[in-house]
């Protein structure tokens, strides 16, 4: 074994796992050159698209890692300057890792639902869990068995 290369919890185990399906790819496909194709107008106006998204619901329940990768990856993509999108995919690589992290930091997930941040409100009939942040006030907000978002009062159950 070699000593650690890298200080943040998880990072190492990431790598690991990326050098290994980067080897199946080798092994599948070869070492592959392709074009770029990025930086087109499209492009730039999706990136800003999303950045705007993410600026409009961060902080909020409503933000997911799904709308940070996606700023991150159209900020990639809007790149046509080799160095600025080689910065911009370290940074997707990044968040890809923060991501798994998070996932892997998760207790087990019940076999109906799990709450997304907190809030022990269960909703009585629907078997819905909040998600928003536990000690808000106002109206619980979750996802049911169902797949179906819903909206209801109620205390904690």
């Amino acid at each position: 074994m070699y000593p650690s290369l890298f200080t943040t919890p998880g990072v190492a185990r990431f790598a690991e796992e990326i050098d290994a399906e980067r080897q199946q790819q080798l092994a599948k496909f070869g070492d592959q050159r392709h074009p770029d194709g990025t930086g087109t107008g499209i492009l730039r106006h999706l990136a800003n698209r999303h950045r705007e998204l993410a600026e409009e619901h961060a902080g909020a329940p409503t933000f997911t890692w799904r709308m940070v990768l996606q700023e991150e990856v159209y900020e990639a993509l809007a790149e046509s300057d080799p160095a600025r999108l080689r910065a911009e995919l370290v940074q997707v690589a990044a968040v890809c890792a923060a991501w798994v992290s998070d996932i892997d930091r998760r207790p087990p997930a019940s076999a109906h639902v799990q709450p997304l941040h907190g809030c022990p409100a269960k909703h009585p009939s629907l078997g819905r869990i909040c998600s928003l942040a536990h000690g808000h006030e106002g109206a619980h907000h979750g996802e049911g068995t169902d797949g179906r978002s819903g909206v209801w009062e109620g205390p904690a159950s």
